[in-house]
């Protein structure tokens, strides 16, 4: 009886050993499929199963990754060509707790699916759960000693099946961590707006966006990084005080640092380059409320000022294109009105012509004026059919030359150009707006020229004046 107690004894602490290192061992790897490779192999030995396999589930329940221990390559190549496989897995998939199958085949067979493959008689199976939602299935099979799955071993599968859901969710938090990071990151790169982070306590910066380092490229010394740029650089604030960095350290500036919304400031080095960006300071702090990091977003202010010139330009565009026709339509308005109503009709036609004429001039502007806004919007309508490109140039000839201008337009097509696949009034807005380009560049009636030519299955057409041209920069 003595001798029979402390077998038993041996036996379990034996069994705890294993259990024990079989933790260890599993714990050691962050890798998912190394995990559950040791919980797979750690529960057969415990188990003496022969055969032991984890799929993995998705949230959708479909299969998405197994491992398997115990078979051969060709008996997982088998099962993995069953074409029962996966709805026979689906029922195991959905049982609501642990199974223990005392005769496999015949299990199988009852419920209509193929027993040939079942190499072993006995089965323990068990969903993996993590916190309500079930990862996966572990099962075991076939016991050395051809004997039954037992309560301890059902505990012993319900603890690694619990490492094993454990590890499986661990690793989809990981991920999902991961891909909301590498959106984040790519947000923030190709933003717009530049984005500093520093180390509070450093001083250092510990990212710097594409934006942010194109804002401050232009202040760079010599041979001399973006990092070593904080040594020189002196920061002008909206209310003139000046913060010389040389003087004051920014990890001290930083570790007190304030909160700051759109706030004009001007960065300049000694040798007088600057530039003028609008601010924005975020402290992030820890629970004990110090600040670890601050977050600093700047927007060009040339860019937002070139905004500014060029929309004034634009109002300043369009205010001169209304006026000539309005003034032309005044002019005629007023000649007719003073006019006698004896007048001859004859001599009082041009005018009619002239507001008829000058109102069409306004309804295209107005036209191309809400073209801009569908172009902004993604909505504007273009479309193609055939056409005849010497007619369309034509056209848009005769209506540039309507509005008054007093420069020659030269044509210059090859005589045999093909018809084209093309939106003949969208074209005709796009060449009105290339030769009004070309006059407003040039001096005086100089010539403008339109040409044309094939160019692989396209045909090329080009405007071309005598003006001043434009900058390279």
């Amino acid at each position: 009886m003595k001798q029979e107690l402390t077998r038993k004894i041996h036996a379990l602490e034996e069994r705890i050993a294993q259990l024990s290192a079989g933790i260890l061992r599993i714990s050691q790897s962050l890798d998912l499929s190394t995990v559950l490779q040791e919980v797979v192999d750690s529960a057969r030995a415990l188990t003496g199963a022969r055969y032991g396999a984890i799929v993995v589930i998705d949230e959708t329940r479909e299969v998405l990754s197994y491992v398997i221990s115990g078979l051969t390559d060709e008996q997982q190549r088998q099962f993995a060509e069953w074409p029962e496989g996966l709805r026979m897995f689906a029922h195991l998939r959905d049982l609501p707790g642990p199974l223990r199958i005392a005769d496999l085949p015949d299990y199988v067979h009852k419920r209509g699916f193929s027993p040939e493959l079942m190499r072993s008689k006995t089965l323990q199976a068990m969903p993996m759960r993590h916190r309500g939602e079930q990862v996966g299935n572990f099962f075991l099979a076939e016991k050395a000693d051809a004997a039954d799955f037992t309560d301890e071993d059902e505990e012993l599968l319900m603890l690694f099946a619990a490492q094993a859901a454990t590890a499986i969710a661990n690793a989809r938090t990981y991920r999902d961590e991961q891909r909301a990071r590498a959106d984040l990151e790519a947000l923030v790169e190709t933003s717009p707006v530049g984005v500093v982070v520093f180390g509070a306590r450093t001083g250092i910066p510990m990212s710097m966006n594409r934006e942010a380092q194109r804002i401050v490229e232009g202040l760079r010394l010599p041979d001399r990084s973006l990092v070593q740029l904080l040594e020189v650089v002196t920061c002008r604030r909206a209310d003139g005080h000046e913060i010389s960095l040389s003087e004051f350290p920014i990890a001290q500036n930083l570790i007190n640092a304030e909160t700051v919304r759109a706030e004009e400031i001007v960065l300049s080095v000694p040798d007088g380059r600057s530039v003028a960006v609008l601010v924005n300071v975020t402290p992030i702090r820890s629970t004990e409320n110090d600040v670890i990091s601050v977050v600093i977003t700047m927007q060009d202010l040339a860019q937002l000022k070139e905004l500014d010139r060029q929309r004034s330009e634009f109002l300043n565009l369009v205010s001169h294109e209304l006026r000539a026709p309005l003034a032309a339509i005044k002019g005629s308005t007023h000649i007719l009105l003073d006019t006698s109503p004896e007048a001859d009709l004859a001599e009082l036609e041009p005018f009619y012509h002239v507001i008829d004429e000058q109102a069409d001039q306004m309804h295209r502007l107005i036209s191309d004026l809400l073209d801009v806004g569908r172009i902004e919007a993604g909505m504007l309508s273009v479309s193609p059919v055939p056409a005849d490109l010497t007619a369309i140039v034509e056209r848009a000839r005769n209506a540039f030359l309507s509005g008054g201008s007093t420069h020659a337009i030269q044509i210059d097509l090859p005589r045999d150009l093909p018809r084209v696949q093309a939106d003949g009034r969208r074209i005709t807005q796009v060449l009105n707006n290339l030769l009004a380009n070309a006059a407003r560049h040039s001096s005086g009636p100089s010539p403008i020229r339109v040409a044309a030519e094939r160019d692989g299955l396209h045909v090329a057409v080009s405007v071309a004046d005598e003006g001043r041209g434009i900058p390279p920069e």
